[in-house]
């Protein structure tokens, strides 16, 4: 089984984003909406916020928590996962498309 290709990170305990080098190469405006869009997730949600691509080249969205925070609510995650799915996607479809292209080199 293929790890999959992180592009980014939030993380709401240390307050730190962290964005794949191997994705430079998006426009800056992309790339600030990027990171914007995952910290306001964390601020919300609290835990970690990640955006990976797996092996089939689909963007995948995670969230976790410390195992000691008793203020993530898993479900609420969950939902707030799919909102933010939906409020983001002209940002995240071209996302896909840059690493199909640009990463992976493939159509």
């Amino acid at each position: 089984m293929q790890e999959n290709d992180v592009l980014c990170v939030a993380n709401a305990y240390q307050k730190k984003y962290y964005l794949n080098p191997r994705f430079n190469g998006m426009p800056k405006p992309v790339k600030d909406d990027l990171q914007a869009a995952c910290v306001i997730f964390t601020a919300e949600v609290g835990g970690i916020f990640s955006l990976s691509f797996d092996d089939g080249k689909n963007l995948f969205i995670h969230t976790a928590a410390a195992e000691n925070d008793a203020a993530y609510d898993e479900i609420s995650a969950g939902l707030k996962v799919k909102q933010f799915q939906e409020e983001n996607k002209d940002l995240l479809e071209p996302v896909e498309e840059y690493y199909r292209k640009a990463v992976k080199g493939k159509n």
